[in-house]
């Protein structure tokens, strides 16, 4: 299996890769797109800024790469901020992002604590492959300011409450994305990774 870590210099790319490992698949961590051509699957990693990212992200010549990768239905995952660039904006600088969700990237609402920064439990909304073997409620770990809030509810499966209910797992056909970090989750989260990959295998 061929897996692509994507590497555009915001990314917490040593953890995932060797939670990737863990589950017994060596990822290829590339910032060149002629990678994406015969990848089987893909994880888009993120820590930071929006804007930050998405500029490293053009600059790199990867937006459309990355867009064409997801309309083609292979698996894809986005990891934290991840999830929130594929939203059509953030509110962080008002940034364009990737489009390939209707919906934007929102801050946390005042008078919260931000970063939302620690465990917290994810209630899966329905019965998507990526929750196997993984316990309702489970735990994960979270650090963000910003969240993902999709137009449509359709894709939103599973929430968290943090002040507010907001998507901590987007999952629609081939288009997965998390807002808390798998690979700094345990057990559950190295679930996550096996089920993700699991996907790409099939």
């Amino acid at each position: 299996m061929k897996l692509v870590v994507i590497d555009y210099g915001s990314g917490n790319l040593r953890s995932v890769s060797r939670a990737l490992e863990s589950q017994g698949v060596a990822p290829l961590v590339t910032d060149n797109s002629s990678n994406f051509d015969d990848a089987d699957a893909m994880v888009l990693p993120g820590v930071g800024s929006g804007p930050a990212a998405m500029d490293a992200l053009k600059q790199r010549k990867l937006v459309d790469p990355i867009k064409d990768f997801i309309a083609s239905d292979r698996p894809f995952l986005g990891v934290c901020l991840g999830l929130q660039l594929l939203m059509d904006r953030t509110e962080e600088g008002d940034e364009e992002c990737l489009g390939v969700v209707h919906g934007r990237a929102k801050h946390l609402p005042s008078g919260l604590k931000v970063p939302h920064m620690g465990w917290n439990s994810v209630r899966f909304q329905n019965q998507h492959s990526v929750f196997d073997g993984i316990t309702q409620d489970s735990y994960f770990y979270f650090v963000h300011s910003y969240y993902a809030s999709p137009e449509d509810p359709v894709g939103v499966a599973g929430t968290t409450e943090y002040g507010i209910s907001f998507c901590s797992v987007y999952a629609n056909d081939n288009l997965i994305a998390t807002q808390f970090h798998p690979e700094k989750s345990g057990p559950a989260g190295l679930r996550f990774y096996k089920n993700f990959i699991g996907l790409a295998a099939a």
